[in-house]
This record gives C-alpha cells, sequence and structure tokens, in this order.
C-alpha cells in the first residue's frame, strides 16, 4: 500500500508541476491545488502506520501513532487553501482586466534581456 501511495504522491506532483508551469492561470490554480495534495498524502504516508492515539490511552509507545505527521497535514492543507484563494483571486482579476486567463510576458524582463544580450 505504501509503494501505491508513494506512486501517487510522484505522478500527482510530475502533473501538478506540469500545470504550474504553463501559462494558463485557470491550469496554474490546478496545479499548485494537485501539488498541496501531493504535499498531504506524502506527509501521512511519511508518518507510518496507524495507532492508538498519542494523547489519551494506555497503549505502549510503539503503539501509539505519531502526530507530527498530521499537524505538517493540517498546516498544508492550510496553505495549500490560501494559495489557491489567492490565484483565484489574481486569476479573476486578470480575466477583469484582460480578457483572457493566460500570464503575459513581462515587459522590464524583456527589457532587462535585450539590455544584456547588447552587451554580449
Amino acid at each position: 500500500m505504501n509503494l501505491t501511495l508513494a506512486l501517487l504522491v510522484g505522478a500527482l506532483t510530475a502533473i501538478g508541476v506540469y500545470l504550474a508551469t504553463s501559462r494558463a492561470l485557470t491550469r496554474i490554480v490546478l496545479g499548485f491545488s494537485l501539488l498541496g495534495h501531493a504535499a498531504v498524502i506524502g506527509l501521512l504516508v511519511a508518518g507510518g502506520r496507524a495507532g492508538e492515539a498519542p494523547v489519551v490511552g494506555d497503549a505502549e509507545p510503539e503503539e501509539l501513532s505519531n502526530p507530527l505527521p498530521q499537524a505538517l497535514s493540517l498546516t498544508a492543507i492550510v496553505i495549500a487553501f490560501g494559495l489557491s484563494l489567492f490565484l483565484l483571486a489574481l486569476a479573476r482579476r486578470s480575466r477583469q482586466l484582460t480578457d483572457d486567463d493566460l500570464v503575459e510576458d513581462d515587459l522590464e524582463d524583456k527589457r532587462i534581456a535585450a539590455a544584456a544580450a547588447e552587451h554580449d
């Protein structure tokens, strides 16, 4: 089962990076969403097998579950949600201004690249 989840994390990461590097903001939002899901699944897989609650009970230490991956997973969920909301707001504003969701080339980057080419 861990191999299956590890392959799932790898596939989600690969697809997420592919989508996040595209020029369309809708694909970028989906890519970062998939990267967030991959992070959460990866953290839960790293936590190991499920066990008894570490706060209450009289279980042996080796039978307790590790609470750190669960806490990090909750943090990753909150960060991914905040990033998704920010990117959706950015996509909406870009759609309002340009009536398109493509990320434009930065004019300042073009100017700097042209100036660097002249000096070479």
